[in-house]
């Protein structure tokens, strides 16, 4: 049954409230409608089959509908947030259908409305969020030239939950390295195919929703953005000139609103992002040096789970934030560890424990004022801003205290000052220990209104009222066995026995008649039940009304709880960067305008907190020193030493300090890793393909000021064409990129490259041989190594031992081979080549006279000696081919 097409003719068939429902779903054709019913979120035909399949629930069949059975499933309205939490895990959206009609008054189906739609990329419920990782919406904006082709891709992106916006322009190659960095969890495109247009949006990097192509008009864009910052240009934010980022920044405020069904009063401010801010870090780059995921797809060990000591999820998620964005600029680096040095050195009563203690009690406050612009702050989450507001005071002095001179502490100590106003309001007007949920009532405290209270005095104290109310019928009555009373099917009553009738007063009328009594009930008791019976309801109702008056008049706060969260999650990242280098024994690095890279012990922060004893080195790069060559056992430490040497640059840029006795830093602007063995299937790309793709990056992008870590390049193919490459590669680092460089190799060949190139140097990591097993070392020493000991550690990965003696056998047969002439190696897809070794074991005289004798090779052999093969390009290669065949073939030269 096709419902979610259903026309108006179809619909017109169907029951008055399916009518209803299928106008909703036709308004949201791809999104889960959960429709209100009562106590009840249900789902209808299609969408009651997709959620019963995804959320294990019942089917059913209820009644029929355009002489079809309705299908059903349902969830517990008050256990919504799990299935929500489940759906959108799985990349489903979901339309929250309510009543908003009345029940009591509504003729036909109670009215119904959608008022948000839950996304993966639009969280900011709680119960749906990670605590320690941020959820953002973006949109993709690709602008063409005349001819059709991409020439930049504007990026707009949008953390919900605290509010904040950023715009970016990227290269079309560079599109998949941003959503690596961003980690978008929901990405908006047009509807019109991109793929039209010359460009696709990366897959793998969250849920992909099309929305209409002139959601992404730049001039609209543009007015949008100035309307929702208030602002009539948008120079002051640098994004005026920005064209394709603005489409997208239209297209996302659009739909974000759209899905909270309201404006999105937290969005007050946008930051613009430029390549040349932060140092660019690779999808390859960021996986390998496993910041906040490991190689196989856990949280930890990584070098996030090793700092994440923060009191609050603010300061988690600020890490997060900071380790995959450090700031090119020094200065920034310098003023975090300026401050961190000054946590260290605070007095006692402004320790970095004391802080830390502090700042345990303090609330979610960035996550809370989301909610609290979107007007879907729960009481607990307005008890617990009151209560941090409350703490602000001390924890300012403190701050105040350990900041000495530096400004960017007295900097912190001043944003952490509470909105007065604000914190008064909440004191006064929400309950010490609120209910979960406003329905339950107990939110609003007493003393705030006068009405609340007044109804909840008469449901609290009604058994007291009864009391009264007897005692004085009983004197006024003279009626001694006199009984006011309750029950839920007559309501309130004065029972008299049938003996004492007669003394009953006129204002008494009959309610009920018993065997042995009767049952009246007063003016006054009437009055009182009309107010005791619906006490209750009208005090949540009210109750209701005056916490929906109360967020309404928090809104213009949003802008203070915003600075006081800022200055909070950058307070505790500082103080458990500070925590963590005192408990690890790290060091503040410095920084210089002279390039290079200077480490004394440095240690590789996240493998040392895994084992008993980890052995410090140093790594020296200079501008004489640009590429060390490293060379070593398997198993030796050799990625080791190169992850820590990238992994303690990128702390000392992101402002840490560092787990080095010193360190100096240059200028960096790329860290680049070419590390591992992987294939992808499913883009078709053997291994050796995806190293030689990272190595093309490298060698294409890499500047004088970048970083770079090769490991073993050229292993994935034969051992001449691996050893050519990274031959090859190894110099045009050198030669042309002229980056700091740390290249690994098995290739012993290599180690002669310094002899060439005085820039260069070997280095290796120590190994000795105990009988016939290794000890590692794992101290990096001046020269190469001697020898890899491939057998020795594929005897300790347990390969039997008859398999490690034919290898012996054989590797001494080899050696032997290779003290000899080596064998030439073939291609796969050429004949065999003519053996030349005569050719060249001829005396230099000998070839002369064959050049005198043979014309056409003395000109092929001219033309050879002039031109230089490693600065040819394929093209000019190919016409040079033309050319020396030419000249091997002419007739004059044949003469």
């Amino acid at each position: 049954m096709a419902t979610h097409t259903a026309g108006p003719a179809d619909i017109a068939q169907h029951t008055p409230m399916m009518q209803q429902y299928l106008r909703i779903k036709a308004d949201h054709p791809g999104t889960l409608v959960f429709y209100r019913m009562g106590d009840f979120y249900e789902l209808f035909f299609e969408d009651a089959e997709k959620a019963a399949r995804l959320l294990d629930l019942t089917l059913t069949q209820r009644g029929a509908s355009a002489g079809n059975p309705i299908k059903m499933a349902g969830v517990p309205h008050h256990a919504v947030e799990q299935y929500l939490a489940k759906l959108v895990k799985l990349g489903e959206s979901v339309a929250i259908c309510e009543q908003i009609g009345d029940p009591a008054t509504s003729k036909g189906p109670v009215e119904r409305k959608v008022v948000r739609v839950v996304t993966p990329g639009t969280l900011t419920d709680a119960a749906l969020l990670s605590d320690k990782n941020d959820v953002y919406l973006m949109a993709v904006c690709p602008a063409h030239n005349r001819r059709g082709v991409t020439v930049n891709v504007g990026l707009a992106w949008l953390n919900l939950a605290s509010g904040g916006l950023r715009l970016a322009e990227v290269a079309p190659d560079q599109v998949a390295a941003a959503f690596e960095r961003i980690r978008p969890a929901e990405i908006l495109v047009a509807e019109l195919p991109a793929e039209s247009a010359g460009w696709a949006p990366p897959t793998g990097h969250g849920a992909l929703t099309r929305v209409p192509a002139w959601h992404f008009d730049v001039s609209s864009g543009k007015q949008r953005l100035c309307d929702q910052l208030d602002v009539a240009s948008l120079d002051g934010f640098g994004a005026q000139t920005l064209v394709s980022a603005c489409g997208a920044a239209g297209a996302l405020l659009l739909y974000a609103a759209a899905t909270q069904g309201q404006q999105l009063r937290h969005v007050r401010s946008l930051k613009v992002e430029v390549e040349t801010e932060y140092i660019g870090l690779d999808p390859a780059t960021r996986r390998n040096l496993e910041l906040t995921e490991t190689l196989r797809g856990t949280e930890s060990p990584t070098l996030c789970s090793l700092l994440d000591t923060c009191s609050t999820t603010m300061g988690s998620r600020l890490l997060r934030h900071w380790l995959h964005h450090p700031p090119r600029d020094a200065a920034v680096a310098q003023t975090r560890q300026q401050a961190i040095g000054a946590l260290l050195e605070a007095p006692p009563q402004a320790s970095v424990d004391t802080l830390r203690s502090a700042l345990r009690q303090i609330a979610d406050v960035e996550r809370i004022t989301g909610r609290l612009a979107l007007l879907s702050a729960r009481p607990r989450d307005l008890s617990s801003l009151r209560d941090t507001f409350a703490a602000l005071p001390a924890l300012r002095e403190r701050v105040t205290a350990a900041s000495g001179a530096v400004p960017s502490l007295m900097h912190l100590a001043e944003a952490l000052e509470p909105p007065a106003e604000c914190a008064a309001l909440l004191a006064r007007a929400v309950t010490p220990e609120p209910a979960a949920m406003v329905r339950d009532g107990g939110v609003i405290a007493r003393g705030y209104d006068a009405d609340l209270d007044e109804l909840r005095d008469i449901s609290e104290n009604c058994g007291q009222f009864l009391l009264d109310l007897e005692t004085r019928e009983r004197t006024r009555t003279g009626i001694a066995n006199l009984r006011v009373e309750y029950n839920k099917v007559h309501g309130f009553y004065i029972e008299v026995t049938r003996g004492q009738t007669d003394k009953v007063p006129d204002d008494y009328r009959r309610r009920q008649t018993l065997k042995n009594a009767e049952r009246y009930i007063t003016p006054e008791l009437k009055t009182f039940e009309d107010k005791a019976l619906s006490a209750q309801e009208r005090a949540l109702a009210r109750e209701k009304a005056l916490y929906d008056a109360l967020l309404q008049t928090l809104l213009p706060f949003i802008p203070d709880c915003q600075r006081v969260a800022c200055a909070l999650a950058e307070l505790d990242l500082l103080a458990a960067f500070a925590e963590r280098a005192r408990a690890l024994d790290w060091n503040a690095p410095v920084f210089s305008e002279m390039p290079g890279i200077e480490i004394e012990q440095g240690r590789h922060p996240v493998v040392e907190a895994q084992v008993e004893q980890f052995i410090a080195n140093d790594c020296v790069l200079t501008a004489e020193r640009k590429l060390l060559l490293i060379t070593g056992p398997n198993m030796g430490g050799k990625s080791t030493f190169m992850r820590q040497t990238a992994l303690i640059a990128l702390l000392a840029y992101v402002g840490s300090y560092v787990p080095a006795k010193r360190a100096r830093f240059g200028p960096i602007d790329r860290i680049f890793t070419r590390i591992g063995a992987a294939d992808d299937l499913a883009g078709g790309r053997s291994t050796f393909m995806v190293e030689m793709t990272e190595a093309a990056a490298i060698l294409n992008d890499a500047t004088p000021q970048s970083l770079v870590l090769m490991d073993e390049i050229g292993r994935g193919t034969s051992t001449f064409d691996g050893l050519a490459l990274a031959w090859a590669i190894a110099r045009h680092l050198l030669a042309s990129n002229g980056c700091h460089t740390l290249f690994a190799t098995h290739y012993f060949e290599l180690t002669q490259l310094p002899a060439e190139f005085p820039h260069a140097a070997n280095v290796h990591l120590s190994a000795v041989e105990h009988g016939h097993g290794i000890v590692f070392l794992h101290a990096v020493d001046e020269g190469p190594a001697n020898q890899s000991y491939g057998l020795q550690v594929a005897q300790l990965a347990g390969v039997p031992a008859p398999v490690i003696r034919a290898a012996r056998k054989h590797l001494v047969h080899l050696e032997q081979q290779s003290a000899g002439r080596p064998a030439p190696q073939l291609d796969l897809f050429a004949a065999p080549a003519p053996d030349f070794s005569d050719d060249f074991d001829e005396a230099p005289t000998q070839l002369e006279d064959r050049a005198e004798a043979d014309p056409a090779a003395s000109l092929v052999a001219e033309r050879l000696r002039a031109l230089d093969p490693n600065e040819l390009r394929p093209r000019e290669a190919l016409d040079l081919l033309y050319e020396l065949h030419e000249l091997a073939t002419a007739p004059d030269a044949k003469r």
